[in-house]
């Protein structure tokens, strides 16, 4: 059976999963009258931190936005890292930091994966004055200003450098986003749903750490997108998963360690999101891109490298130093209706440049070949993506 073929059962199990929850909190709770509106955000626990407008029952013979909507378009990168402080920030305090890839960032929904906490210095640093291969990063709450003005909509803080200064670090990055608008997700049962073009989209952010939802819990994970697919119409997930350098290019099934820590199955852990309900895996972690595949219709991008390492913070030899940004079009269903990858790369300060030689185009391209022979995304000279 054709993975497009298979897909087409998503939306049936989705609408099962949703009626069931909607059972549970009537049988529960009784009927009841309209609510105040959807959450937009659902920290730990599900505990609501906004909402997006009143619902109702749609005007007879009335079109609903949904129904409206033929496809919206999302954008990914790989590690953001925009400095280290007090003094390894970029020049003119990092203002214009992002503006040779602005234009290739332009989608619907921008989505990063933060590196870095954006905070002050909270005096509990994960590294200790006689540390070796120990590597801890913040810059400026400031800087969140930056991804804002690049166009970032929402930033991913499951990762392996989200707690380097701690829990009060943690928090004073999700402060720091907040001021300027943007979102963010990563935190345990933290699904943060934002609605585009009247589809809702719920993004979700896994790690092997604690500070995250669990990338080694395959089944809690999974619980945590069945419940986003009861939630939103599109389910992204954001995951730091696989072993770190230049290396580290291949995609292989098991389990991938680092330094005496298991950074899951990528493959396992993938596949089962989607069986879950995920429309898009978003992967970072490796530091280096990996190859593409699709998995019932749904793209699976393992790895997209170092987007940004401002003052040298991420090796920028070689491929440590190719990146991209991923954007795909998605239909209300979830379905595929087109992507392209755009290839990036860090300059000799680490900010995030056009690739004109498109040297990540042409690894990602290769790796989908060997990798996944008979799954594995294609792309055009242009970067355009099709099911193979």
């Amino acid at each position: 059976m054709s993975a497009s073929a298979r897909s087409g059962n998503r939306p049936r199990h989705r609408l099962v999963l949703a009626l069931g929850v909607l059972l549970t909190a009537l049988l529960t709770t009784g009927c009841a009258g309209p609510d105040d509106g959807p959450v937009w955000q659902s920290g730990a626990e599900g505990g609501a931190t906004g909402k997006t407008g009143a619902t109702g029952s749609p005007t007879p013979g009335a079109t609903t936005p949904k129904a409206e909507a033929k496809s919206i378009s999302l954008s990914a990168t790989g590690d953001i890292i925009m400095g280290n402080a007090p003094n390894r920030l970029p020049p003119n305090g990092g203002r214009g930091f992002f503006d040779s890839v602005k234009n290739a960032l332009e989608a619907d929904l921008v989505m990063g994966n933060l590196e870095e906490p954006l905070t002050v210095d909270t005096g509990t640093g994960k590294c200790g004055a006689n540390s070796t291969r120990c590597f801890q990063f913040r810059a400026p709450p400031e800087y969140a200003a930056h991804l804002r003005d690049a166009g970032f909509m929402l930033l991913n803080q499951a990762n392996n450098h989200g707690y380097d200064y701690g829990p009060k670090g943690y928090q004073n990055t999700q402060r720091a986003l907040e001021k300027y608008d943007l979102r963010h997700t990563g935190a345990p049962d933290q699904i943060t749903v934002v609605e585009v073009e009247g589809v809702k989209v719920a993004v979700a952010g896994f790690s092997s750490y604690v500070w995250s939802n669990s990338l080694v819990d395959i089944a809690s994970a999974q619980e945590v997108i069945k419940k986003a697919a009861t939630m939103a119409d599109i389910v992204v997930v954001q995951v730091h998963m696989g072993g770190e350098g230049a290396e580290k290019t291949r995609v292989r099934p098991g389990t991938e360690m680092f330094l005496g820590e298991n950074r899951g199955d990528p493959m396992k852990f993938s596949h089962a999101m989607i069986d879950a309900g995920a429309d898009l895996i978003v992967g970072h972690g490796p530091h280096v891109l990996r190859g593409m595949e699709f998995y019932k219709g749904r793209l699976i991008a393992y790895s997209l490298g170092n987007f940004a390492g401002g003052g040298n913070q991420l090796s920028g030899n070689g491929r440590l130093g190719w990146g991209g940004v991923l954007k795909v079009s998605l239909k209300p269903d979830g379905s595929w209706a087109g992507g392209s990858f755009t290839s990036t790369y860090m300059n000799s300060i680490g900010k995030p440049t056009m690739d004109p030689d498109d040297r990540g185009l042409g690894l990602v391209r290769e790796l989908g070949r060997s990798d996944f022979p008979e799954t594995g995304a294609r792309f055009d000279d242009r970067g355009r993506i099709t099911q193979g």
